[in-house]
């Protein structure tokens, strides 16, 4: 199926490209959210008529997500969660609670602008992408800790999920010495 795009998206091409794409993908997706048209006669020659006016309102979107992306980018959220003794949370961090911390530390942001491969599982630093327009992504730095404390640490760059190792030759002479002093009893 032909559609007019009527923005910029990734891997398919520009605004105003006339791209084949499957009809499943055009139906579901491009034609409901306004991202598309479908390519008859009638709506080139409306596109046409309206490109001016379309790209004006393009270019004015995306000097509003760079002006957002300029203050975003590079900053750091702190999320707290419980999780065990090695750092593997008993929940997950998704994109809606990226888009919530987000959201409370004052930016206006959507699920949908948060893209997140997998889940957050572990305690640490994460860098996460957000695609605040097609033409702007920036990234900011979420902080997963179980305290407060434990995220400012984290941030000076300690790691809270070594544990002490003990060497089974010094274990040994250990318990060798443990010996020696009781004279071979328990």
């Amino acid at each position: 199926m032909e559609v007019i795009l009527l923005e910029r998206i990734a891997k398919l091409g520009q605004l105003g490209e006339v791209v084949n794409v499957k009809p499943g993908y055009a139906r579901n997706f491009l034609l409901p959210r306004g991202k598309a048209l479908r390519a008859t006669e009638a709506n080139r020659k409306h596109f046409e008529s309206q490109r001016q006016q379309i790209e004006a309102h393009n270019l004015e979107l995306r000097k509003d997500a760079d002006a957002v992306g300029t203050k975003l980018n590079g900053q750091s959220f702190i999320i707290i969660r419980q999780a065990g003794e090695t750092g593997q949370l008993y929940g997950s961090v998704s994109g809606r609670d990226l888009a919530e911390t987000l959201t409370a530390g004052g930016f206006t942001v959507t699920r949908q602008q948060v893209h997140l491969n997998t889940p957050i599982k572990n305690l640490g630093l994460h860098e996460v992408p957000v695609h605040l327009h097609p033409e702007v992504e920036v990234h900011v730095t979420i902080n997963v800790a179980r305290s407060k404390e434990e995220a400012e640490r984290q941030a000076r760059g300690e790691s809270l999920t070594v544990r002490e190792e003990t060497n089974l030759a010094d274990l040994g002479l250990e318990i060798g010495a443990a010996l020696a002093e009781n004279d071979g009893e328990f």
